[in-house]
């Protein structure tokens, strides 16, 4: 299932900074970033489930905030993109 995860990390101090990199780390190794503070994340739900506890565990929930948006299977059909960044195929070929 395709997941949007976004993030607002409080950066005001160096331990906001710290938790920033490591959610955006986590992300990373999950999914592709779209924006700054925003990926898709095309997981099976078990993955997703370990995934968001673990990023629930990094944030401060006093100062931090999480959203996802579950766009499920027929994804292609709920997101349109426009603009300037290439958008990519998570289903396609992977060069690393």
């Amino acid at each position: 299932m395709m997941v949007l995860i976004s993030y607002d990390v409080s950066t005001v101090d160096s331990a906001g900074k710290a938790r920033l990199r490591k959610v955006a780390k986590e992300c990373q190794n999950h999914g592709q970033r779209v924006q700054n503070s925003v990926f898709e994340a095309d997981l099976d739900y078990s993955s997703f489930l370990k995934l968001k506890d673990k990023l629930i565990k990094l944030i401060d929930q006093e100062s931090d905030s999480l959203r996802f948006y579950y766009l499920g299977n027929n994804w292609e059909r709920r997101v349109e993109h426009i603009g300037a960044k290439e958008t990519y195929n998570p289903e396609g070929v992977i060069i690393v």
